[in-house]
């Protein structure tokens, strides 16, 4: 089968210091800078409440509930994503894992971003402290019990806030039923 613009080269339009703008024949689409990749946490504490953090986003202008995340390799290229996913875990929610396992690599948007994330899933929960993340990231930490987070997901988007694709993982079971 044949792809167009699969051979032709690739031009970096536009770096900045995260994102690189990029075209490749026809397609034009965004890269992260310097190979760095995200980890997407699930965790799920003692009393099996969804670990959920909300921030507000730039590019959405509002502010977005999200399962934890953090970038890996913007420090240390060699860094692999579950120890990332470990430390943007207690930095943003306060709870330090007892291990980490992948559940695989995934692409938010194929079609646009050539980001891709490792999904992980924490365990053994310890609350070391409040997270929130660092200086000026201003994030609310969310504990939703398992059964209520759908409901929980449909107020927050009622009060205006945007939902981040990846809490399609969890609400998928509610929204295949229907």
């Amino acid at each position: 089968m044949s792809v167009p613009d699969r051979d032709a080269p690739v031009e970096t339009v536009w770096q900045g210091r995260f994102i690189t703008a990029k075209k490749q024949g026809r397609w034009e689409y965004v890269a992260r800078a310097r190979g760095i990749r995200a980890a997407v946490i699930v965790a799920f504490d003692a009393e099996d409440r969804l670990i959920l953090v909300e921030q507000y986003r730039v590019p959405l202008g509002r502010a977005c509930l999200e399962l934890p995340a953090g970038l890996v390799g913007d420090e240390d290229v060699d860094e692999p994503a579950e120890a990332a996913a470990a430390r943007e875990l207690e930095e943003e929610t306060g709870y330090r894992p007892g291990r980490v396992t992948s559940l695989g690599d995934y692409y938010s948007s194929p079609g646009m971003v050539s980001e891709s994330f490792t999904l992980v899933r924490a365990h053994d929960l310890t609350r070391m402290g409040e997270g929130g993340g660092v200086e000026g990231e201003g994030i609310t930490v969310h504990r939703v019990p398992r059964e209520q987070v759908p409901a929980f997901v449909e107020t927050c988007r009622a009060r205006g806030m945007a939902i981040d694709v990846k809490l399609l993982l969890v609400l998928a079971p509610a929204l295949l039923a229907g």
